[in-house]
């Protein structure tokens, strides 16, 4: 793969990535929050940010290739139910080798991704917010000179404005069954 198409996909993926890295950085802040050492905070954030934002750009990427739907939930959820454990399970032997030198897994390792593969669900949720806010403006911004972004913000922007058409319809059909029930 040449270096500008190993560029202009790093572009399509930087959305997804950024979003991971804010779920790091909220993670060490309530580490911090909790009282633990800016330290320990400190690689709280970053042994679950890069993971999050790894899998976020791995994510972006298949969206902008179109192997995940625009807009849909169920696709991100799946998704998130194998990379939210992960990054997960990544945390936890990373901050433990970090602060006690020696890595090491949770004591029930399929009980920990079990509990891990449920909440990520209301990961999902967050990330899809998110990066359904991020990605089409940063598509849009870089459009001009990588095409891949160009194609994948067009579709956004197609799919954007069905949505509202379809919303206008709705609330068109909600105005006229309420005038003639007067």
């Amino acid at each position: 793969m040449d270096t500008t198409r190993l560029l202009r996909l790093g572009e399509l993926a930087l959305p997804g990535f950024v979003v991971g890295l804010i779920a790091g950085a909220v993670a060490g802040g309530l580490a911090g929050i909790v009282g633990q050492p800016a330290g320990w905070a400190l690689v709280s954030m970053l042994a679950l940010g890069l993971p999050l934002a790894l899998l976020g750009g791995g994510y972006g990427v298949l969206v902008a290739r179109r192997k995940v739907r625009i807009g849909a939930f169920a696709p991100a959820a799946l998704f998130w139910l194998a990379g939210f454990p992960l990054a997960r399970l990544t945390h936890e032997a990373l901050t433990h080798l970090v602060l006690t030198g020696e890595p090491r897994l949770p004591a029930d390792v399929l009980g920990f991704l079990a509990y891990q593969g449920i909440i990520s669900a209301g990961f999902a949720i967050g990330f899809l917010w998110l990066h359904e806010r991020i990605a089409p403006r940063w598509w849009r911004r870089i459009a001009s000179r990588n095409p891949d972004a160009a194609q994948i913000y067009s579709a956004y922007a197609t799919y954007a404005k069905q949505v509202y058409d379809q919303r206008q319809a709705r609330r068109r059909s909600r105005a006229k069954a309420t005038t003639q029930q007067r």
